[in-house]
């Protein structure tokens, strides 16, 4: 089984920036991809950022602004939101794709995520 944590969520003022991090922990051989989501309330849950085999991908409404970094030897995985905005509020979730054994397939596993709120 392979769990994915989350933490670093709060509540900022507008313009500030917060530290998201995702530990990822259990059966894992490797992992493919890992990225960001966020969920804001009555809205789909949508793509943030992505790190793939060092190549990164941005949702237009944050770049610029969020930095998607990972720690491969930890299995860790950090987002650097600056000049946060009202709208970046959602539940932001961390998304994995793990090799569970060498030569198996790849699995995706969420974390529980972690609320952000921005106020005007």
């Amino acid at each position: 089984q392979v769990q994915l944590v989350e933490s670093g969520g709060g509540l900022v003022q507008a313009g500030g920036s917060l530290r998201l991090s995702c530990a990822a922990s259990g059966s894992i051989f490797s992992i493919n991809s890992m990225g960001w989501y966020r969920q804001a309330p009555g809205a789909q849950r949508e793509l943030v950022a992505d790190i793939t085999s060092g190549y990164t991908d941005y949702a237009d409404s944050v770049k610029g602004r969020f930095t998607i970094s990972r720690d491969n030897a930890k299995n860790t995985m950090d987002l650097q939101m600056n000049s946060l905005k009202p709208e970046d509020t959602g539940v932001y979730y961390c998304r994995g794709i793990v090799v569970v054994t060498r030569g198996g397939p790849t699995y995706m596993y969420w974390g529980q995520g972690t609320q952000v709120t921005v106020s005007s």
